[in-house]
C-alpha cells in the first residue's frame, strides 16, 4: 500500500521531529534547525502551489475525516500565515546565529532551537487545524515553547515575566477548554463544519464568551495585556521577535477562524471587541510614550497594534464581517513582519551601545547606523505610512469604517497613528542628535550578519505594500467568510 506524502503533514511533523532531534543533539542544533526550516519552507511553498492551482485543499488524517477523525485544511489565509511564519522564522534564525554566538550564551543556544522548532510545530498546526479541540492542543504547544523562549536569558526579570506569562496562558487555556466543552455538549461535535449554521443558543453564547476571553488573554488584548510588555521586553532579541512577530498572531488567527464558523449572538459583541481594541490602542500608545527602555517601548507598541487589529475586525459591525476580516488579516501580516524586524533591530542597538535606555541613545559615540535605519523602516509600516503594507491595512480599516458610517473607529485609528508617531519620534530623536556626544562619532558601527535579517524584514514590510493587491487576492482563495467552504 502506497503512502501519499502531503505538504500539510510535512508542515507539522517535520518541525516536530526537528525539535526532538535538536534537543537530543544540542551540538548540531543549529544545523538541524536550519535543515528543518528549509524543509518546512519547501512544504509551505508546495502547499501554496496546490492552493493556487485548486483552491482550498483538505486532508483526512489516516483516512478518517471529521467528525470522528482529524481533518487538515489549507486555504489562502492559512497558507499566508504559514508563509509569514516560515519567512520571519527563517530570518530570525539567521539573526540568532550571530546574537547567540558567545560562550556565555551556550545554554541559550542549546535550548533556543528545540523551543523554536516546537513553537513552529504548534503554529503550523493552528493554521491547518479544522476543529476547536485541535486548536486548543496546538495553542498549548505554542504556549509551552513561548514561555521557554521568554525565560531563555535566565535573568530575574525574564523569569518573573515568564511566570506571569505562564499563569495567563494556563488561565486562558482553561477558559478555552471550558468553551470547547460547552460546544461539544451542545452540538456533539467540534469540527468547523459542525459549527456552521448553528443557532446562537445560550450554551453556544457562553462557549463563545469563554473561548474569546481565553484567546484575549493569549493575544494580550486590553485589559488582559498585563503579561505581554515584560515578557517581550525582557526576552532575548530573537525570542522577542518570535513572540511579538509570530506567537500572538496564532490567537488572532483563531479569532478570525471562529468568527467564520461560530454565530455572533448580536452586534453588541463586535462593539465590545472594538472597544477593547480601542482601549489597547490608546493605553498601549500612552505607555509606549512613557517607556524608558527601547525594547519596552516596542513591547507596548505591540499592545497598541494588537488592539488596532481588533478594531479592524469590528470596523463595520456584524454586517461588514465578510470584508472586515481582510483588513484584519493585512494588519496581522504587516505587524508580524515589521515587529520582528523592529525587535531584532532594537536588540542590535542594545548589543552595540551596551544599553537600550531611550534618553541616553544620543549620548554614545557608537552609532549602529544600519540597525537604526532598520528600526526606522519598520516604524514606517507600524505607523502606517505609504507605501508600506501597514498603510494598506490601515487604509482598508478606515475605508470600510467610513463606508459603513462607523466614524468612531476612524477616530481611534487616527489617534493610534498620532500616538505611534509620537512614541517612535522619541527614538528617532536619539538616533539623529549628535550635540551631546563629546567624542568622534562611529558612523558605521554595528555592521554584522545579525543586521541582514532585520533589514530584509523591514524592506519586506515596505515592499509588500506595493504587492497588496496580489496578497489580498491570495488570502481570499478558498475562504468565503461566513459561508461553509
Amino acid at each position: 500500500m502506497s503512502v501519499e506524502i502531503s505538504p500539510m503533514i510535512l508542515s507539522v511533523f517535520v518541525p516536530l521531529f526537528g525539535a526532538i532531534a535538536a534537543f537530543v543533539l544540542p551540538r548540531a542544533a543549529a544545523l538541524i534547525g536550519f535543515a528543518t526550516l528549509v524543509l518546512t519552507s519547501g512544504a509551505v511553498a508546495w502547499l501554496a502551489r496546490d492552493v493556487l492551482a485548486a483552491g482550498a485543499v483538505g486532508l483526512p488524517l489516516g483516512g478518517w475525516g471529521a467528525p470522528l477523525g482529524i481533518d487538515l485544511r489549507a486555504d489562502g489565509l492559512s497558507v499566508a500565515m504559514l508563509a509569514l511564519t516560515s519567512v520571519v522564522g527563517f530570518l530570525v534564525s539567521i539573526a540568532a546565529l550571530d546574537s547567540l554566538k558567545g560562550p556565555e550564551q551556550a545554554r541559550q543556544r542549546q535550548y533556543f532551537w528545540p523551543l523554536w522548532l516546537l513553537l513552529l510545530t504548534g503554529m503550523n498546526g493552528v493554521y491547518l487545524s479544522t476543529d476547536i479541540f485541535n486548536l486548543y492542543v496546538m495553542i498549548e504547544v505554542i504556549a509551552l515553547a513561548a514561555v521557554g523562549l521568554t525565560v531563555l536569558s535566565g535573568s530575574r526579570a525574564a523569569l518573573q515575566a515568564g511566570l506571569d506569562y505562564m499563569y495567563a496562558s494556563i488561565f486562558g487555556a482553561l477558559l478555552f477548554l471550558m468553551g470547547v466543552g460547552f460546544v461539544y455538549l451542545q452540538l456533539g461535535r467540534l469540527d468547523f463544519a459542525g459549527l456552521t449554521g448553528a443557532a446562537p443558543t445560550g450554551a453556544l453564547i457562553a462557549a463563545l464568551a469563554l473561548i474569546f476571553v481565553g484567546l484575549a488573554l493569549k493575544t494580550a488584548l486590553f485589559p488582559l495585556h498585563f503579561w505581554l510588555p515584560a515578557a517581550h521586553a525582557n526576552a532575548t532579541a530573537p525570542a522577542s521577535a518570535l513572540l511579538s512577530g509570530l506567537v500572538v498572531k496564532a490567537a488572532l488567527y483563531v479569532v478570525l477562524r471562529l468568527a467564520q464558523y461560530m454565530p455572533f449572538p448580536s452586534e453588541n459583541l463586535l462593539t465590545l471587541v472594538g472597544l477593547m481594541g480601542a482601549g489597547a490602542v490608546i493605553w498601549g500608545g500612552v505607555q509606549a510614550l512613557r517607556a524608558e527602555r527601547l525594547k519596552l517601548l516596542v513591547a507596548w507598541s505591540t499592545v497598541a497594534q494588537i488592539g488596532l487589529i481588533f478594531v479592524a475586525f469590528a470596523r463595520a459591525g456584524e454586517v461588514g464581517l465578510s470584508e472586515s476580516w481582510k483588513a484584519a488579516a493585512l494588519l496581522i501580516l504587516a505587524h508580524g513582519i515589521a515587529k520582528a524586524a523592529m525587535f531584532l533591530a532594537a536588540g542590535r542597538i542594545k548589543d552595540e551601545i551596551g544599553h537600550d535606555v531611550i534618553r541616553d541613545l544620543d549620548r554614545t559615540p557608537i552609532r549602529p547606523t544600519l540597525a537604526q535605519f532598520t528600526f526606522a523602516l519598520a516604524a514606517i509600516s507600524l505607523i502606517g505610512l505609504p507605501p508600506s503594507l501597514g498603510f494598506i491595512g490601515k487604509w482598508s480599516l478606515m475605508e470600510g469604517a467610513m463606508a459603513a458610517g462607523y466614524w468612531h473607529w476612524v477616530g481611534v485609528t487616527m489617534a493610534g497613528t498620532l500616538l505611534s508617531v509620537a512614541y517612535f519620534s522619541r527614538v528617532f530623536a536619539g538616533f539623529l542628535r549628535f550635540d551631546r556626544v563629546r567624542a568622534p562619532v562611529g558612523e558605521h558601527q554595528g555592521w554584522a550578519l545579525a543586521d541582514a535579517a532585520p533589514l530584509t524584514l523591514a524592506l519586506m514590510a515596505i515592499g509588500l505594500g506595493l504587492l497588496a493587491a496580489p496578497v489580498l487576492s491570495f488570502i481570499e482563495i478558498g475562504y468565503p467568510f461566513g459561508v461553509a467552504p
